[in-house]
């Protein structure tokens, strides 16, 4: 279905990139000039490297990331979308620019002599460029950020795929160019997809959600999430080489941690679909693997989702195949996806493991699951079908008036799936709530 566009967005686009045009171009130069003046500049550089050939050609899509950059402008849909992609661009920019100056690298293989056009576009290149500005590689976030904004809005199997391809061989021709080593490569991902997780397309932005948990618990998890990447950093760091890839998994960890301390369920950016945001799905891959990992171990003795009474059943998050037996899924996770099957009525209130849900959370569950039960069997579920998701089973037996308190609530859970886990603190946000609240 085609979106239409509001008006008056050619003239924005143009002014954006009269901002940001002039901006690059100078801020690139001057670090690049700053840098080839100090003598502290180092390198990182893996041996397997002088492996890389050197294909003049690939000189042609490194170029092409100045025109798509330019033709981005032109595929937002709306003002938000266009000024969320430019603020994206931007901060990529300033985040690359910063790092260049704090942690100077520098390119050390010598290009030979290159004639023809290609050779040409490379002297060209080499006429504003210095081999300084290296790791991350703003290239690859400019990239990173530009990709996102043309797979959002390219249709088509084959011009999709067509444009997938030259999008990864742009990213793949700053190393056949000799312009960059590979730790720019990861770096400057990094670097991209944080800057589209600072402006989501869709949901709150990350810092307007920010404000420090006062929750003990909240601090407690973050703080154990936080020790466990710097403890991958440091090993990372100490052991080099392969093991550099550790920073993958601790930075990941550390998002957890800013989320449980700072920024809540919302900084998972899970959305209404059940999918989580791009940026969140490359950021934290190691950590969303490990927790997909868990819950299956965790529920391997018990995968099946268990009745609790009128059509409402409690589990762990389903596979594909396993959600299609419900009309209905409550999805209390926030850490992982979910698919909802074609045409199920499907709802997600993301929420943090291991901490207690306050009561709007609980209401607004009961509602939604006395609601959704009436289009037949309904299933609410998290990661295990434990905890989370049975408080806001709990939650909705209490106000709907199934049960007289959390006592009987609880008892009734527990007869049907005897593992969940209410701890004290659950039990005093459901005790809070009043039996027949729920229409």
């Amino acid at each position: 279905m085609q979106v239409s566009r509001e008006p008056g967005l050619i003239k924005r686009g143009v002014l954006w990139l009269l901002l940001l045009g002039p901006l690059f171009f100078l801020s690139y130069g001057l670090s690049n000039s700053f840098t080839a003046g100090r003598n502290d500049v180092g390198t990182l550089v893996f041996d397997w490297e002088r492996n890389i050939p050197l294909w003049s050609w690939s000189i042609v899509p490194y170029w092409s990331i100045d025109l798509l950059y330019g033709l981005s402008f032109l595929l937002p849909r709306n003002r938000r979308e266009m000024d969320l992609h430019a603020l994206r661009l931007l901060s990529a920019q300033l985040i690359c620019i910063a790092c260049f100056l704090l942690w100077p690298l520098r390119f050390t293989f010598e290009r030979p002599e290159l004639t023809g056009v290609f050779g040409w576009l490379f002297d060209v290149l080499m006429g504003f460029d210095k081999p300084y500005n290296q790791a991350p590689s703003l290239h690859i976030a400019l990239l990173v950020i530009v990709w996102a904004m043309f797979a959002r809005h390219t249709r088509g199997a084959w011009l999709r795929g067509l444009m997938h391809a030259w999008m990864a061989l742009i990213g793949l021709s700053i190393l056949t160019t000799w312009q960059h080593h590979f730790i720019d490569l990861p770096t400057g991902a990094l670097v991209g997809f944080l800057c589209l997780w600072l402006w989501p397309r869709e949901g709150e932005l990350p810092l307007r959600l920010a404000r420090l948990q006062s929750s003990r618990r909240h601090l407690g998890l973050a703080l154990r999430y936080g020790l466990g990447a710097g403890l991958l950093a440091a090993l990372a760091f100490t052991l080099k080489g392969f093991w550099l890839w550790l920073l993958w998994p601790g930075i990941a960890l550390l998002m957890v941690a800013l989320n449980y301390a700072v920024f809540g369920a919302a900084g998972f950016q899970k959305g209404a679909d059940g999918n989580l945001s791009c940026a969140v799905r490359w950021l934290l891959a190691p950590y969303l693997a490990a927790a997909w990992i868990n819950s299956r171990l965790w529920t391997r003795r018990h995968p099946q989702a268990d009745e609790v009474c009128d059509g409402v059943w409690l589990g762990r998050l389903p596979a594909r195949g396993e959600a299609t037996a419900f009309s209905g899924i409550v999805d209390l996770c926030a850490e992982l996806p979910m698919t909802p099957a074609p045409g199920q009525h499907y709802r997600s209130l993301p929420s943090l493991d291991l901490v207690v849900a306050d009561a709007a959370l609980c209401r607004e569950a009961a509602a939604i699951i006395e609601a959704l039960r009436a289009h037949g069997p309904l299933l609410v579920c998290c990661a295990l079908g434990y905890s989370r998701s049975a408080s806001a089973v709990a939650a909705w037996l209490v106000l709907s008036g199934r049960c007289a308190d959390i006592d009987a609530a609880e008892a009734l859970i527990r007869q049907a799936r005897p593992g969940v886990v209410l701890y004290p603190a659950h039990r005093r946000v459901l005790e809070r709530l009043h039996p027949g609240a729920c229409p």
